[in-house]
């Protein structure tokens, strides 16, 4: 499979097109310092509510291009650019070298288009790198970013279990890193959740494996939801809720695009990555209502529903991550329609015992416009995961507080003083705005790299 590749926007070149930026708060000091006849061209085409403008030469070319945000914390906004302006070479005028590697990530997030089975609208416009931006960590981040949103936008006819563990393995690969993957009986004895909800697909389910780093680093463990296609097994879903079910391997997109990323900026890290990869598929083999599933701490879990699968594979992940005692367990998943109720479309709901790292993870989402919001591991809610018959249900029966139970649900899988963080996130943009094109998108993911890069 070929990807996304985030330096296609970017050249290296002396001379191109400028773009101003102007803060609104700026703006009429630009505006004073412009000669008479770009005053004019501004005033008429009514660029201070536009916030884009192109400025012509005298013989009509294209002198400048202006853009007006409102401030320096605004920089996603640039991401409409590359579709916005022209094709053409561009380079921004007198960026401050935070905004400038801002900027960059901006324009290559905003130049992001999927064309595996369409060709391009368009070509974007390309930008010269400033000279004062970090190129390989921006198109590090950049390559992580389009690699979660390429396999989220791949369908599931092309994007199954096996081929889930060929895209780990490459990059295992590629970083030298070890891979393993369990399937078949051992996958039944080591991970029984995970091989009971994917038995009823052709492809067949599996755990991946991906472990880089020098053992005398700190250990992160990531651990990514891979639900290839969800129908809902047994408890099938409505043709809405089946039709975006391509991205619930969005997790596992997160944690393989984290992990690489992660591997090409070399942090000191000791890494193991872990996804149970599956399809929820419906055929006589499938599990079904009532089964009673021992998973592989040897808790029991009655089964209400069949759609909620995601957390049956993730708790023996989970399990497996904790033996090792890692310094943090991180996982990723496309987990609860509850998440996406309580905060949206466009934040990453996230839980964490940790205060110290819910305000971190709020404070650096904000920062780096990857924004993450907390949601509550509520004790008492644990109670509606009671049953009569097994040690715990895998989903409450009053549909009240949705993505709690189900965060309650693993965290009876994480021993107690095992720092955990577990994202429930959409994956995915309803539609398009700047720097994030409609279609599988990362979320969470730049926030906690820059928290793993600061060693925090």
């Amino acid at each position: 499979m070929t990807y996304n590749t985030a330096l296609n926007c970017f050249f290296e070149k002396k001379s191109a097109t400028s773009i101003q930026v102007v803060f609104e708060k700026e703006f009429e000091a630009w505006f004073d310092a412009q000669n008479s006849v770009t005053k004019a061209w501004v005033s008429a085409n009514n660029f201070r509510e536009k916030k884009f403008l192109l400025l012509p030469k005298e013989d009509g070319s294209l002198a400048q291009a202006a853009v007006i945000i409102k401030d320096s914390r605004d920089w996603m906004s640039l991401g409409s650019l590359p579709m916005q302006l022209p094709e053409g070479d561009y380079q921004f005028a007198s960026l401050d070298s935070n905004l400038a590697k801002n900027a960059c990530l901006a324009w290559g997030m905003g130049a992001y288009q999927f064309t595996r089975y369409k060709k391009a609208k368009r070509v974007a416009a390309q930008l010269l790198w400033p000279t004062e931006v970090d190129q390989k960590e921006v198109s590090d981040i950049l390559t992580a970013v389009y690699l979660v949103r390429d396999l989220v936008n791949t369908p599931a006819e092309d994007m199954h279990p096996e081929v889930l563990a060929k895209v780990a393995k490459d990059i295992a690969q590629n970083f030298q890193a070890n891979f393993h993957e369990v399937t078949g009986d051992a996958l039944k004895e080591q991970f029984p959740c995970v091989y009971h909800v994917g038995k009823a697909s052709v492809h067949k389910p599996r755990l991946i494996e991906l472990r880089w780093g020098k053992p005398e680093h700190r250990k992160i463990t990531l651990v990514g939801k891979g639900v290839c296609f969800d129908t809902g097994g047994l408890n099938l879903k409505n043709d809405a809720g089946m039709l975006m079910m391509k991205k619930d391997m969005g997790g596992a997109a997160h944690v393989l695009a984290l992990a690489q990323l992660i591997m090409a900026q070399a942090l000191p890290i000791q890494l193991q990555v872990l996804i149970p990869a599956v399809e929820n598929a419906v055929s006589g083999e499938a599990y079904k209502p009532g089964d009673i599933l021992t998973s592989r701490t040897g808790k029991t879990i009655e089964i209400t529903n069949t759609d909620a699968e995601g957390r049956l594979i993730l708790c023996d992940a989970l399990a497996a991550a904790a033996e090792e005692n890692p310094e943090w367990i991180i996982d990723f998943a496309t987990l609860t329609g509850a998440a996406k109720v309580a905060v949206g479309t466009e934040l990453a709901a996230f839980f964490t015992a940790d205060e110290n790292l819910m305000q971190k993870l709020m404070s650096v989402g904000n920062e780096v416009q990857d924004p993450c919001w907390p949601l509550p591991l509520y004790a008492p809610y644990r109670a509606l995961l009671d049953s009569s018959i097994a040690d715990m249900i895998n989903c409450s029966l009053g549909g009240y507080a949705g993505a709690i139970t189900a965060a309650l649900f693993l965290q009876a899988f994480i021993p107690q003083n095992q720092p955990w963080v577990h994202f429930d996130i959409m994956g995915s943009n309803l539609k398009t705005k700047p720097g994030k094109p409609e279609g599988g998108e990362a979320m969470g993911l730049r926030t906690v790299y820059e928290i793993l890069k600061q060693g925090k």
